[in-house]
């Protein structure tokens, strides 16, 4: 497969859009509130620099094996869910390419990391994690030309109980590490053995599948930090 194949939007243009509408509407948050993102260890401008990245990165997929010949599905769009995953066009098929993307596994895996550290919030994180990955795990579907999927809501949704449960003071960094890497573990690394036969030309951990729900993972973690943002101690009376 030649490299450049590799690279390609995850959804169809119209649902990339809506991801970007969601960031937009991120922007006009942290216009109002731009402290909100003080409680996940990160200025907004950071954050949204970050959630930026996540979009353009999420065109880029480092190959990392290959597995063995098989039919191939190209060049078609599958839906699940509701969302439509595009399968790249495939003029050099040498077998199914395990890849890891950029803006949907590297960035985040970063950031986790992170605040995971900054926030010593590592057993907990290790908790929120494993809930979420068992969860995601039993909810992925494998699906023909595209790989692992999963419905995009429920990352959010099971990432948002399980940090307010655990943590709601560090709701925000614990959400964005855990849903992140719940998802990253829960859907795609433990099921990567479901990928032989699926006939897709890419199978792209944190890309098409998940990339959605892992960014709206992110968006999560800015609500939630515009809910629990730090807030200034007032001054005791003499």
């Amino acid at each position: 497969m030649h490299m450049g194949q590799m690279h390609y939007l995850p959804l169809t243009p119209e649902y990339f859009a809506i991801l970007i509408g969601f960031f937009l509407l991120v922007v006009l948050l942290l216009a109002t509130l731009r402290y909100a993102y003080l409680s996940l260890g990160v200025s907004s401008g950071t954050a949204l620099l970050l959630l930026l990245a996540s979009l353009v990165g999420s065109y880029f997929n480092i190959p990392v094996a290959q597995l063995p010949p098989e039919r191939v599905v190209s060049n078609e769009v599958r839906e699940f869910f509701g969302m439509y995953y595009v399968i790249p066009r495939v003029t050099d098929w040498g077998g199914t390419e395990i890849a890891v993307n950029v803006g949907g596994a590297v960035i985040p895996t970063l950031m986790s990391i992170y605040l995971l550290f900054s926030h010593r919030l590592w057993v907990r994180g290790i908790i929120a994690t494993a809930i979420v990955a068992l969860v995601l795990h039993w909810l992925a579907n494998p699906v023909p030309g595209v790989g692992i999927a999963i419905p995009i809501f429920w990352p959010a949704v099971i990432t948002a109980i399980v940090a307010l449960v655990l943590a709601r003071e560090h709701a925000a960094p614990l959400a964005y590490s855990a849903g992140s890497m719940g998802t990253l573990i829960g859907a795609d690394l433990t099921n990567l053995s479901r990928v032989r036969g699926l006939g897709a030309p890419i199978a792209s951990i944190g890309g098409a599948g998940t990339f959605d729900g892992i960014f709206l993972t992110g968006i999560l973690a800015v609500l939630l930090a515009s809910l629990y943002h730090p807030r200034r101690h007032a001054m005791q009376p003499p």
